[in-house]
């Protein structure tokens, strides 16, 4: 009987699958995770093909795969994905697939338990044990921590407790990643223009297939909400929602928001989980017992069991471009992976990219505009202050008009940001009067004002000079 060869794709900086013999007792498939020798030493891997050729008198010199192990298959549209990014961007196949495989370590589940009244009272009735008594007279199972909180006790109190039997301990199951959200939690009131994009945004989740959508509306005209109704609708169909995030660290306010309208907070997906929480969150995905996830660009990469609408919020940001490792913007390589699963996909920004206004003119991307603020909120007023008539006192750099809304902002409890091109010197040297520019004398660029060594500075041939008498 022929022995069976698989090929099995390895996490390292390689563009190709390496071969080896499958013993009959594993019943492996592609796709599945595999322990696998790889020189001096055990390696992960991915099955990515199945009874492979091998030329005459080479079986006795291939090795065989050392386990099969206890995480989910990935899928084919994911292994289609990641050979498909890896032909884009040139990259070494394995370097690809390890972005799917950064699975964190589980580790041995951490044990939680609840205790509820299980026995009689304690001998010794103290105040602090009686409200223990009447807070947990409910029946219902309570943390250690809940139970003294509710009572206004110690945990130590609750420990007697047990230790006499008048509480039991029962185990729980362990923390879910993410708890279900609810669609229905709380519906939003929309506008006009963000019904009608909310409707199509739906209609598209409905419908399935691969669709493009730009939501393109001005700051504050409810994008957000728009996109939650396309969500909403997923997790009615039962299926997985990816939005991806421009920050590493996710916004609470953003986490927030989503609470507010769904009821519970989405998992999310970034750098700064710990290798316990990331484990929990990969297999969650795989097992599909995850409805909504948040992420910054390397969620793409997570191994979804049945992922329905993926969401680009701040789809022009360039924190989405990778440029260590595997070199690839996560806009674009979002739009490859629902062409490839086959769902629809929004994009959404107040300034969208070039490439995607091109592509929304040119009919590949539909575009849902929201050109009006929500509740009739007006934009902020834009004035440019000129220095040459209402300019600031000299040793100032602030004009006294300026100083003056900034003043009264203070003064109604209010922010104020002032933006500074440069710190440390001034890049050009005006004057105050007239505005003239001073320049170069030998190559016209402009002259930098070093306050401190009381120079004007040539960047571009080194002319120094001393600065005018004022």
């Amino acid at each position: 009987m022929a022995q069976r060869i698989i090929d099995v794709l390895v996490p390292v900086a390689l563009d190709h699958a390496y071969s080896y013999r499958a013993p009959p007792e594993l019943n492996l498939h592609v796709g599945d995770i595999v322990a696998v020798p790889l020189g001096p030493r055990e390696a992960l891997g991915v099955v990515w093909a199945d009874n492979v050729p091998v030329r005459a008198g080479l079986h006795n010199r291939l090795k065989d795969v050392e386990a099969k192990l206890d995480y989910p298959a990935l899928r084919e549209e994911l292994r289609r994905f990641v050979d498909w990014v890896a032909n884009y961007t040139l990259s070494p196949k394995g370097m690809v697939l390890r972005m799917a495989l950064r699975m964190g370590e589980l580790g041995p589940e951490r044990e939680r338990v609840a205790v509820r009244l299980a026995g009689p009272p304690p001998q010794r009735l103290t105040p602090a044990r009686r409200r223990v008594l009447t807070a947990l007279a409910d029946g219902l199972l309570r943390t250690k921590a809940e139970a003294a909180k509710d009572a206004g006790v110690s945990t130590g109190v609750i420990d007697g407790l047990v230790d006499e039997g008048t509480l039991a301990v029962v185990a729980l199951p362990p923390e879910p990643v993410a708890r279900q959200p609810d669609p229905d939690y709380r519906e939003p009131e929309l506008t006009g223009p963000q019904r009608m994009a909310a409707d199509i945004l739906r209609g598209a989740v409905r419908q399935g297939g691969f669709t493009v959508d730009l939501l393109d509306g001005v700051t504050g005209s409810g994008k957000t909400e728009v996109y939650f109704e396309a969500i909403a609708q997923t997790i009615r169909q039962r299926r997985q929602s990816l939005i991806l995030m421009p920050e590493i660290a996710l916004t609470v306010q953003f986490l927030d928001r989503f609470a507010q309208r769904f009821g519970v907070r989405p998992a999310e997906w970034h750098s700064e989980l710990s290798q316990r929480k990331r484990a929990r969150t990969w297999n969650a995905v795989a097992d599909g017992d995850v409805n909504v996830v948040v992420g910054a660009r390397s969620a793409l990469f997570l191994p979804y069991a049945d992922l329905g609408l993926i969401v680009v919020d701040e789809e022009h940001d360039a924190v989405y471009k990778q440029e260590d490792g595997v070199h690839y913007h996560a806009r674009d390589m979002a739009v490859v992976r629902a062409r490839i699963t086959d769902i629809p996909i929004v994009l959404s920004s107040a300034t969208p990219s070039v490439e995607t206004i091109v592509n929304a003119r040119r009919g590949r991307y539909r575009r849902l505009a929201l050109a009006q603020r929500f509740g009739g909120a007006r934009e902020p007023a834009i004035e440019a202050i000129d220095l040459k008539r209402e300019g600031p006192p000299r040793g100032r750099f602030i004009a006294p008009r300026l100083a003056g809304v900034v003043k009264t902002a203070l003064e109604r409890g209010e922010q104020a940001l002032l933006f500074l091109n440069r710190r440390g010197y001034a890049p050009l040297t005006l004057c105050r009067a007239c505005g003239f520019r001073l320049n170069c004398p030998n190559c016209d660029a402009w002259l930098v004002d070093h306050r401190f060594k009381r120079q004007l500075v040539c960047h571009h041939c080194g002319f120094t000079t001393p600065p005018p008498a004022a």
